[in-house]
């Protein structure tokens, strides 16, 4: 970190905890930010938005936000347009990135239009529609809420027969349905930090998962799961992935740090873009600290680049 005196980044909040399906894991990311924060000497408190309003941030003199929110109210824009007319800069993309980054659907018609490899997808509002996409997409099909994340309402659906549960799983988390491709193959994710113009991809892992199945029990709660970085993928292709990813950042207009989810097809090495998170995990099962530490940067290190790079979609903070 040089010679940064961490003083300057004035007294900070953390938001954590939230109101969304992903609130357990965000407590636990919050958590351990603020501890790593705390630990480097920063003036850092926690702040739950779902038990306190947001304008206690400008009252109790709050310079700037780590957002480590997750899902709805968190990564999806709402916060951050809070933020921005409170004037407090904040961590991570802007209110237009963000909002798009979270809906899965918005995202690939982005990556699609801008030339991105994307699994084939259709959006669908009911069972019938999503037995209509199994028969166009071909099995196995991927079902869940196109604006969640954490694997939450996810089905993996191998026949006709399981079209109905999958759509009403999905359903119970959002009206926006997305019905993907399944890709078979390697299954990597790659973080990003820095501005828009500029992006830095950090190493990628590969995810080896029981039977494939990296679920949200299987992310955030078990250690059965397998993290390899380095990734041991053929020369050239963590390069090309690399450069996948920074573009994907870019397109959507994405700063500060995100984390994209990548499926390799086993049979013409393709990578596709599945998603990309924007307020990545920080918990001890999460990736971004993971491929961070392999990089060289600790994750408290970690915590206060990030902090150092908080804007408002006005600009650069510090």
């Amino acid at each position: 970190m040089g010679q940064f005196d961490v003083k300057t980044l004035g007294k900070v909040a953390v938001l954590f905890g939230g109101d969304s399906a992903e609130r357990e894991v965000s407590l636990m990311s919050g958590s351990g930010v603020l501890k790593a924060l705390l630990s480097k000497g920063v003036d850092a408190h926690a702040f739950d938005p779902s038990e306190r309003p947001l304008d206690d941030l400008k009252r109790e003199g709050f310079e700037c936000c780590f957002i480590a929110l997750h899902g709805r109210h968190g990564e999806d824009g709402t916060v951050q347009g809070a933020l921005e007319l409170l004037g407090i800069p904040y961590t991570g993309s802007g209110v237009m990135a963000s909002a798009i980054s979270m809906d899965k659907v918005m995202t690939k018609r982005i990556w699609r239009f801008e030339g991105l490899s994307t699994p084939a997808w259709q959006q669908v509002t009911s069972a019938a529609q999503t037995r209509a996409a199994f028969a166009a997409l071909g099995a196995p099909m991927i079902v869940k809420p196109a604006r969640e994340g954490s694997s939450i309402g996810f089905t993996k659906v191998t026949s006709a027969d399981q079209c109905d549960a999958a759509y009403a799983l999905a359903a119970q988390h959002d009206s926006h349905v997305l019905c993907e491709q399944f890709i078979a193959g390697d299954e990597v994710t790659c973080p990003v930090l820095g501005p828009t113009e500029a992006p830095e991809s950090l190493p990628v892992i590969r995810i080896v998962a029981p039977e494939g199945n990296y679920d949200y029990q299987n992310k955030y709660f078990t250690d059965v799961t397998q993290y390899l970085v380095p990734c041991g993928l053929p020369a050239g292709e963590e390069e090309a992935i690399q450069a996948l990813v920074r573009k994907a950042y870019q397109v959507l207009g994405c700063r500060g740090w995100a984390r994209a989810d990548v499926m390799i097809d086993a049979k013409t090495r393709t990578p596709y873009l599945l998603e990309i998170n924007t307020s990545p995990g920080m918990t001890g099962h999460s990736l971004v600290p993971m491929s961070a530490k392999a990089a060289g940067i600790s994750y408290e290190d970690l915590c206060v680049r990030l902090l150092q790079a908080t804007a408002t979609d006005g600009g650069v903070s510090a």
